[in-house]
């Protein structure tokens, strides 16, 4: 079973940025397996659309490291971990601005990023970044296809609908095309990691409702079905799970839920967002090292 953890990053762990090397390194050397960042801009004061389903956003989102910074201050203090990001919200960006940032950290850590995607519920976040919120599903769609023609081609152009990227020398390019994976719970973004996709990025919540395990296949033949119809192995798509930990969860609790979903799914490539349940970055290297003994053990 392979393991990861979100780096610090948000909430009491970003005033404690300064240790973000040490902690990839000692979770490195501990055997992790991968190291995340999420993304977040702006955590409105008066959200139109609340986290996860509430009518607010998480007082944690009011401090925020960004995570290109990290993937490439990790990228360049270890050796061996993928480094992922779930998720990157990617119309935000512009194509060439993501290509550049996510180009350099690939070429820093030798090829081991991991570019996660999404489209991400905040109005606020487009408002802030002057793109408009509607149509986001179609903007990532024209992203994708930007990026695959500035990390395959020189010189390199993208004209859509949404994105245009002119064209311009790009002699610099990844190490190898990075992977990129895809967050979907619903049936058109499940189809699309299907069509398009090198990997699927469900979440496991913990605690969480008994057979989750199952509802998780059911999502993933949503995407083996639309990759079939593609042309594409379902084989070639990866799964790698978030586990999102609750406050006060116990850590026997997480494990456990692992190993269940692990038994119940097959899937065996899982990472640990511990940002709930500690308040430094000692105790969430703390709970990251126990996680590890226990499910390495």
């Amino acid at each position: 079973m392979k393991i990861g953890f979100s780096l610090p990053q948000f909430g009491s762990h970003a005033r404690e940025g300064a240790r973000i090397a040490q902690y990839a390194v000692e979770l490195e050397q501990a055997g992790a397996d991968s190291l995340w960042v999420g993304d977040r801009l702006v955590a409105a004061t008066n959200p139109t659309v609340g986290y996860g389903g509430s009518d607010s956003i998480p007082a944690e989102f009011n401090s925020i490291l960004d995570p290109f910074v990290l993937l490439g201050i990790a990228g360049a203090a270890t050796e061996r971990v993928r480094l992922g990001a779930n998720v990157l919200i990617a119309p935000l960006y512009p194509p060439a601005q993501l290509a550049r940032s996510l180009t350099t950290i690939d070429v820093v850590s030798q090829g081991r990023l991991i570019a996660g995607f999404g489209i991400g519920w905040s109005p606020e976040e487009y408002a802030a970044s002057h793109v408009p919120f509607t149509q986001r599903g179609a903007r990532l769609d024209e992203t994708l296809d930007a990026l695959d023609a500035m990390w395959t081609t020189d010189p390199a152009g993208y004209t859509g609908r949404f994105v245009t990227v002119p064209e311009h020398r790009r002699e610099l390019q990844p190490v190898g095309r990075p992977p990129i994976h895809l967050a979907a719970f619903n049936p058109a973004a499940l189809a699309r990691v299907g069509r398009r996709g090198d990997g699927w990025l469900p979440v496991v919540p913990v605690p969480g409702p008994p057979g989750w395990g199952k509802q998780l296949l059911a999502l993933r033949a949503i995407i083996d079905d639309a990759a079939v119809a593609a042309g594409r192995d379902p084989e070639a798509i990866e799964t790698v799970l978030r586990v999102n930990v609750a406050a006060g969860t116990d850590l026997d609790q997480v494990a456990a839920t692992i190993e269940t979903v692990a038994a119940d799914t097959g899937f065996d490539d899982f990472f640990i967002d511990l940002l709930y349940v500690s308040d430094s970055v000692d105790t969430m290297l703390d709970a990251a090292l126990r996680l590890l003994a226990r499910l390495r053990g």
